[in-house]
């Protein structure tokens, strides 16, 4: 009896204060291009690189979160860094995950280019190539060329250039592929902006996410 491919699940986290079209349809586009079957997006709690004080309580983020993800049967939200104390460390929630699910998933790690540049100053940043594939998003200003050299220079020298020019391979068996996406230019920075200012955030982020931001009085 032949045995059957592991099935694929992109894991898009972030601080998601608040979740908008920028990060919802980025999720689409990867989960059609790669053929994931399901998509996870993992609100941070307590996220390492930034200063706690100013972000909202992460029950907040997570409920946003689901009322922007909606009726999507191919996506889910994960309350996983929610579920232990401490910092929210990407290290820590992917070898969660694998242990979880085990070797019957394939785990496909979503990021800007922007953000795996840094990747150097993450926990035990070289362990993260053995227990997923990246999925690297491109960015305004940064060149593919940049991430050849830290992934080469500061993760591993044996990475080696995919074939079909798409990415990277790293010498577990990992991949970090370059994805091209609709670039929306929304952020969560200019959102909680013009919410101070009293300006309309609607065709920002999903209706059912302006009403709660509303309601509750968010980023006032």
């Amino acid at each position: 009896m032949p045995s059957q491919s592991p099935k694929r699940l992109g894991l898009f986290g972030g601080t998601f204060n608040p979740i908008h079209y920028g990060h919802l349809r980025t999720g689409e586009e990867v989960v059609e291009a790669l053929s994931l079957d399901r998509l996870w997006f993992i609100p941070a709690a307590v996220p390492p690189h930034k200063a706690p004080q100013g972000i909202t309580p992460f029950e907040v983020r997570l409920e946003m979160t689901r009322l922007a993800v909606g009726d999507n049967p191919r996506v889910e939200v994960s309350d996983i860094e929610g579920r232990r104390p401490g910092k929210s460390y990407s290290i820590e929630t992917l070898r969660r995950i694998r242990q979880e699910l085990g070797p019957t998933w394939e785990l496909y790690f979503i990021l800007g280019l922007d953000a795996i540049l840094e990747i150097p100053t993450w926990k035990d940043f070289r362990d993260l190539f053995s227990l997923c594939h990246f999925v690297v998003l491109d960015r305004p200003g940064y060149g593919r060329r940049q991430l050849e050299e830290v992934l080469r220079e500061e993760v591993d020298p044996h990475f080696q250039p995919l074939a079909d020019g798409t990415g990277f391979q790293h010498p577990s068996g990992c991949q970090v592929l370059m994805q091209a996406t609709t670039l929306l230019d929304i952020s969560a920075t200019m959102i909680r902006a013009l919410v101070r200012s009293g300006r309309s955030i609607r065709y920002l982020l999903p209706d059912a996410v302006r009403g709660y931001i509303i309601k509750n009085k968010l980023y006032l």
